[in-house]
């Protein structure tokens, strides 16, 4: 469905790599009939480039974007077999970089990946390196000038080398950085915690060296989960009788309980939350504070009713 023409609210997501993140355009009137898949070229911060309509965004989020750019035009033929003949070269532009890099005993870099944009105007060398003083202007001059275009140096995180590199993560499945995964989430150590997986480097790190990205996946689900069940320490009855909570197995939906020596799985809708219970009974048998004396209806006085014999008492004093 072609999308129509709206003021000030035509936008839509492009993106310029298979796994990048979407970056958001305006769609002028002379392009309103561009569709999701279609190849536009826009203007960036890094010169024209050619990339790929993924979505349209919706009016409501316009509020949040400033300052956007529009779509120069649809990419033509010509514009795909010019990205096709730049792609070819990029292996060859990062074999270079790499024999430069070791003439000039530059050690600390690791070059991972050479990106044409798609007429050739502009090279990105994208490199990871823990040293952050590392200097590499003398480098991108120099390759600058083998090539004869603009040329960028791009320092990026090991979660990026990852995935660039690609390959299998520990589960056996490829890594999910370089299969789905378009933007990286904040991770914490929390997140293993609330999930009762080991914390032992080798269950929660990935092949990058950072805390994995699934553990993100089912966190809030658990923390929902969590909210149901009681805490270990608890005292809990059960159907074998009192006992205190030593394990919570959320996705099991139960709890491990110690009652006289044994212990049992014992599941949610068979618990008694035995402290939220009694500390309920000591809070009615306690009366109510605000409304000590009489005209209080709430159930719980504190002190001997007031009735009407005692009032005419007082009245023949």
């Amino acid at each position: 469905m072609a999308l129509v023409a709206q003021e000030r609210t035509n936008v839509v997501g492009v993106r310029f790599q298979k796994l990048g993140k979407l970056y958001h355009f305006k769609v002028g009137r002379q392009h309103d009939d561009v569709e999701p898949g279609d190849y536009v070229i826009v203007e960036t911060k890094r010169g024209r480039q050619l990339g790929q309509i993924i979505s349209f965004i919706d009016p409501q989020e316009m509020h949040r974007q400033r300052g956007m750019r529009a779509i120069e035009r649809r990419a033509n033929p010509r514009d795909m077999v010019m990205k096709q003949v730049w792609e070819a070269k990029e292996l060859d532009a990062l074999i270079s970089c790499r024999e430069k890099a070791a003439s000039m005993k530059i050690r600390d870099a690791k070059f991972v990946k050479a990106e044409y944009s798609f007429d050739g105007s502009w090279l990105t060398f994208h490199y990871t390196t823990e040293n952050k003083k590392l200097d590499i202007g003398n480098l991108q001059q120099t390759l600058g000038r083998q090539f004869r275009t603009k040329v960028e140096m791009r320092l990026i995180g090991p979660r990026d080398v990852a995935k660039i590199m690609g390959g299998y993560g520990a589960c056996g499945a490829p890594r999910c950085c370089s299969t789905f995964l378009t933007e990286f989430s904040p991770i914490s150590i929390r997140m293993a915690k609330a999930q009762g997986i080991s914390l032992s480097p080798q269950e929660i790190t990935g092949m990058c060296g950072r805390l994995r990205c699934c553990l993100v996946y089912e966190y809030e689900q658990y923390v929902e989960a969590r909210k149901t069940l009681p805490k270990p320490g608890k005292r809990v009855g059960t159907p074998h009788g009192e006992g205190k909570v030593r394990d919570v197995r959320v996705l099991r939906d139960s709890v491990l309980v110690h009652v006289n020596g044994e212990y049992f799985e014992v599941f949610r809708h068979e618990l008694e939350p035995l402290d939220e219970l009694e500390a309920l009974k000591k809070k009615a048998e306690a009366g109510c504070s605000k409304h000590d004396g009489g005209g209080c209806d709430c159930g719980a006085k504190r002190g001997p009713v007031k009735t009407d014999e005692d009032e005419d008492g007082k009245e023949n004093a």
